[in-house]
């Protein structure tokens, strides 16, 4: 709009300057509507194209939220199928064997239970990323998890314990508030 109004009043001034008569005033005026026309095509255009970019992205941040939503459905321990409770099995696992403090950390839901310095209740993310990867990931542990059969993992009222046998080391997970998580970590 603002360009329409400069092209306008230029082509007046040019037309008024250069002592045109009113056919030649009226060619320019025709000329500078024109561009303004072209002008206005372009900026439709463009606000098209933007629309179009932000509907998209919207609909790829709703469709994410929903896959979210899929995920945090579990009312319980106990109905969670077995494909999702391997998955997450493989998740720790992959974590504990890369000794990826972050990834581990991602996968705990807080506040935690860490049987270190006679177990601690770990309340943030930040907290357990600050135990660090030599106190987390002892060789016990990391034995522990890697001989875990995470396809024969049963549900009780505590969660899953992800070991390779009674009385080692093990990861506990289960659902919390609707999704699974590390509920424990023990040594």
């Amino acid at each position: 709009m603002k360009n329409t109004k400069v092209l306008l009043m230029t082509a007046v001034m040019v037309a008024a300057l250069t002592g045109c008569g009113t056919t030649e005033a009226t060619e320019t005026e025709e000329v500078a509507v024109e561009q303004t026309e072209e002008v206005a095509e372009e900026a439709a255009e463009e606000t098209t194209e933007e629309s179009t970019e932000a509907t998209e992205e919207t609909e790829a941040v709703e469709e994410e939220n929903a896959e979210q939503e899929e995920v945090t459905a579990y009312e319980d321990n106990f109905a969670v199928d077995n494909a999702a409770v391997q998955e997450f099995a493989t998740q720790i696992k992959e974590a504990v064997a890369a000794k990826d403090v972050e990834k581990l950390a991602d996968l705990t839901i807080y506040p935690v239970y860490v049987d270190v310095d006679g177990g601690q209740v770990i309340e943030s993310k930040e907290d357990f990323v600050a135990l660090g990867a030599d106190t987390l990931f002892t060789e016990e542990l990391v034995a522990a998890v890697e001989g875990a059969d995470e396809t024969a993992l049963t549900a009780s009222n505590a969660g899953f314990v992800l070991g390779s046998e009674e009385g080692t080391p093990n990861i506990t997970f289960g659902v919390q508030e609707g999704q699974l998580g590390i509920s424990g970590i023990n040594y």
